[in-house]
């Protein structure tokens, strides 16, 4: 049945429109209830359970399905947020639109209340139509609503109804269920004795209009790690002076929580502040710390020179919330039988949390999730309640879990409709599949990746012409074969944006079937590809590039080392071991190609665990060895990917997906130049080649490592490099490559980001077709957005999960003794670098309870001395390396200065070295 409404609307130019809105309303939706005959076969599947699980209600003894109003589930449901979960229950929600229950918005009644009324017949036709259920099988529908008048009118229309808490503490087999209800508002949830502490929020039109008039600024909300009463705002306009504005003291933060986007009033220019050097960390237990805020926010006011002072703002209003659900701890109330309690989380960034719970005891210890529900104006910490437990700190499976959820690290298993898009098995190369490609089984490929890889993206070959130039091809698992636009199993890879890499697990993009099977160019079977070759001389120039769609065969998979072994060997001359000789020829003059361009060398040290092959715990630590072969695969890597940007961007200017680094202000030097000025060193950073050419002769005799210390520190002070769409951006430039053009081709298994760069080669060389989104620069902005955001998150889980890693090591290791060399130099510490482990840390010299030493810190040399000896960059110290369990939630490794001697500040130089061989002197090793 079909209804419809007219009405004429007035245009902007003064033009009438007549606007007509239809309504489709069906006869044909069954109720859902399976023992229901009346509906018959209306319905495609039952969606109810045939008997609802008995959930001992004290209200409802009787069988009964629940129907929650709108406001129910936006507040329940999805305060309590787990990936997956709204989906899920959308999915079950029965589709309105039924002819039964369809009901006009009378005069005068507003779209709320015409939505209640609307649940109400819901619920009265289903109480009305499940009457002619079985005897054995009858049952009711309860409303369940926290709207007053909803509730009263539902009552007086023979409706059973309850509202959330009423129903949920009802269940009483079930009492665990009430702490996870949510807080219903702000104004509910004041605590009883409290004063106003922060000022209201400005209404939303309020705040519009504010920005509109350039009284109020819009932009994103980033809490400090190191101070909890300061953080940035980063504006979302144009204004290159005002990019950032500093907020500091607890009512001018105003209940804004990390990553909301709010609106802030610019305070006059003689309110401005610097940033503060001070690291404060929340530490109160209750309401009252209201005052010790404020004590602690005067040692934030310090006196500055002017040039120091930061344009300083105070938040008005909230303009988005971007609350998620938090892991942490409880921090249990010290007043017996408390139910009220603060949750402290991970994130050093997020305000602690005030929840009411009756599992205190059995929460301690443990990581839970919880969510916030609203910070009303009179307390001093946001409230929420408790959504999961996740286990006891310091398990590895626990630990793994938080560090996933927050960096926000899609983790879940994929679900039945992404793996209905998989191949199904047996899989083999078909005639169809053979359409446009090149058979290249011939040719004489391998792969050299890192031991025991799995997802092989990158193949590789090179032979001698009849015209005595060299064929190189890089051959690169055909993903996007297998992954078609727009389907569930390409929006869950574009969702996760890439596979994320830990110590002991791997988060892969795609499913398993893909990612080390179907797509994996594994040695000695049949696999799809997409090759760029080039036609070169021995001099590693260019003399022709084309890309194909292929089969390859590969003849080895081989590990770094073992490629090595093979091009280092007299006695290897194979086919494999030739045309790795070959390639690593080409690589080391493409290399010195590049650096002569300017390209940077960089150094970052990498850790590699060894772990015990029965309790994968840690039981060696040290940096990871790069070999020629390396370098040889990177070279390659790097060229394809500059070749494919070229071509995508010759075929679709406006819509490439491409790769920048923008150079760093010459302020992000500084460190790196001061450093090395205290050596007698000059860097020259004008431009890459520059900067480049001086890292190069920044060398000493007598400190070979000094040049790789240049090199991590030169590293620090580079920009994030990120995707973006050709015709939304100017400027191409990749600054540590020296290349005018770059993008992402040769890892589709682990990127998206080369899945989307795939089907645009693939539409340039005609063999596929392009399809609406692929040019949509708008669109394809986004994902670029998306992208640099999940590829931050794996960077940041990756290293929390060394960090975990570390721990467990030295958590087994005991004292451990080392030498190490200072970084940088701060006022009351130095950070020093562990070359053995690749382990950075700091060395502090004031601490609570013990006399200050006289520290003198000068930033131009940068040095400090204290107590008469000087510390400069670069230096090398002993330190000791223990871990720190003090804070369970937050436990890191501490390091303690050996040497030099200084009175008062050393350890006892009593420690002995570590035995790294373990339990009985007897050396276990797996690598991962």
């Amino acid at each position: 049945m079909l209804k419809s409404k007219t009405f004429l609307k007035k245009t902007r130019a003064g033009g009438v429109v007549k606007i007509v809105r239809e309504h489709y309303l069906r006869d044909d939706i069954g109720c859902g209830a399976p023992a229901c005959s009346a509906c018959g076969g209306a319905h495609a599947g039952p969606v109810l359970e045939l008997q609802p699980r008995d959930q001992a209600s004290s209200l409802c003894p009787w069988p009964h399905y629940l129907l929650p109003d709108t406001n129910v589930l936006l507040h329940q449901i999805i305060s309590a947020w787990k990936p997956g979960t709204w989906a899920s229950v959308a999915s079950r929600l029965r589709p309105p639109g039924s002819l039964e229950t369809y009901i006009e918005q009378e005069q005068g009644e507003n779209a709320n209340d015409r939505n209640d009324r609307a649940i109400r017949v819901a619920a009265k036709w289903y109480n009305e139509h499940l009457k002619q259920m079985p005897a054995e099988h009858q049952l009711q529908v309860i409303l369940i609503t926290n709207d007053r008048k909803n509730k009263e009118k539902a009552v007086e229309e023979g409706i059973p109804a309850f509202t959330c808490e009423e129903y949920v503490k009802s269940l009483t087999a079930n009492p665990e269920l009430i702490d996870r209800l949510a807080c219903l508002s702000d104004e509910m949830n004041e605590i009883e004795s409290g004063k106003i502490i922060f000022s209201e929020h400005l209404p939303l039109s309020k705040l519009q209009q504010g920005i509109k008039s350039g009284s109020y600024l819009q932009g994103t909300f980033r809490a400090s790690r190191e101070n909890y009463l300061e953080a940035t705002v980063w504006l979302h306009g144009d204004k290159e002076d005002e990019k950032e504005i500093l907020i500091q003291g607890l009512k001018h933060l105003n209940r804004a929580i990390h990553e909301d986007i709010v609106a802030v009033e610019l305070l006059p220019r003689s309110q401005w502040v610097a940033p503060s050097s001070v690291v404060l960390h929340d530490e109160g237990q209750n309401e009252d710390d209201v005052e010790k805020d404020e004590e602690r926010e005067l040692l934030l006011k310090t006196a500055v020179s002017e040039k120091m002072l930061r344009p300083t703002g105070r938040v008005v209003g909230i303009i988005k919330r971007n609350w998620r659900p938090y892991c942490g701890m409880l921090s249990k109330s010290d007043i017996k039988e408390s139910r009220r309690h603060l949750f402290t989380p991970a994130d050093k960034r997020i305000p602690r949390i005030r929840i009411e719970t009756r599992q205190a005891s059995a929460l301690e210890g443990r990581r839970i999730i919880v969510a916030i529900d609203g910070w009303p104006r009179n307390s001093r910490y946001p409230n929420g309640h408790f959504v999961k437990n996740l286990g006891d700190v310091g398990e590895k499976e626990t630990e793994t879990e938080v560090l996933l959820l927050e960096h926000d690290v899609p983790h879940q298993p994929f679900s039945q409709a992404v793996l209905s898009f998989l191949p199904k098995m047996p899989w083999s190369i078909t005639e169809e599949d053979m359409k446009n490609r090149e058979d290249l089984r011939h040719l004489c490929v391998c792969s050299v990746d890192p031991p025991g890889c799995t997802d092989i993206d990158d193949a590789l070959h090179c032979r001698e012409l009849s015209n005595g130039n060299l064929e190189v091809g890089v051959h690169i698992a055909d993903v996007s074969h297998f992954i078609r636009p727009g389907n569930a199993l390409d929006q869950e890879s574009a969702r996760r944006g890439t596979t994320v890499y830990l110590c002991e697990k791997r988060i892969d993009m795609v499913p398993e079937l893909l990612s080390s099977n179907l797509c994996s160019l594994r040695s000695n079977v049949d696999r799809l590809a997409f090759s760029c070759i080039w036609e070169m001389n021995h001099n590693a120039e260019i003399l022709k590039t084309r890309f194909t769609k292929s089969v390859i065969n590969s003849k080895a998979s081989l590990t770094y080392a073992e490629a090595q072994m093979r091009i280092d060997s007299a006695a290897m001359n194979d086919d494999i071991t030739t045309s790795l000789r070959g390639l690593n020829k080409l690589a080391k003059i493409l290399k010195k190609g590049r650096i002569e361009k300017g390209a940077l060398t960089l150094s970052s040290p990498e850790i590699r665990f060894h772990m015990d092959s029965e309790t994968h715990d840690p039981i060696d630590l040290q940096t990871k060895e790069l070999r020629e072969t390396n370098s040889m695969v990177e070279e390659f890597m790097l060229l394809a990917n500059i070749s494919v940007a070229k071509k995508i961007h010759e075929e679709f200017s406006e819509h490439a997906l491409l790769r920048k680094h923008p150079a760093p202000p010459p302020s992000n030097y500084e460190v790196l130049v001061k450093a090395a000025k205290s050596k007698n060193l000059e860097i020259k950073t004008d431009t890459a080649k520059s900067l480049a050419d001086s890292l190069d002769r920044a060398e000493s005799p007598d400190f070979p490592y000094l040049n790789t210390l240049l090199r991590i520190l030169a590293t620090r002070c580079m920009m994030q490099a990120v995707y973006f769409c050709s015709g939304m951006d100017n400027d191409f430039h990749h600054y540590g490559l020296a290349s005018p053009i770059y993008t992402h081709f040769t890892s589709p298994i682990r990127r998206y980001a080369d899945i989307i760069v795939h089907r645009l080669l693939a539409v340039a060389i005609g063999a596929d077709c392009t399809y609406p989104e692929l040019t949509d620069k708008h669109k394809l902005s986004d994902i670029c957005k998306n992208l640099n955001f999940r590829h931050k998150m794996a960077q940041y889980a990756q290293r929390a999960s060394v960090a975990f890693h570390t721990q467990l090591f030295f958590k087994s290791k005991g004292i451990v003794s080392e030498e190490a060399y200072i970084l940088f130099v701060r006022k009351n510490a130095i950070v020093v670098l562990i070359p053995k482990y690749g382990l950075e840390g700091t060395v502090f010299f004031e601490e609570k309870d013990k006399p200050k030493p006289r520290l003198t810190y000068d930033d131009e040399i940068p040095s400090l001395r204290i107590e008469g000896t000087v510390f400069h960059v670069f230096d090398k110290v002993k330190v000791k390396i223990t871990l720190d369990s003090s804070n369970l939630q937050h436990q890191k490794i501490r390091m303690a200065l050996v040497e030099p001697q200084i009175p008062g500040i050393n350890i006892p130089p009593d420690v002995s070295d570590m035995d790294l061989n373990g339990p009985g002197g007897k050396k276990r090793k797996l690598e991962k």
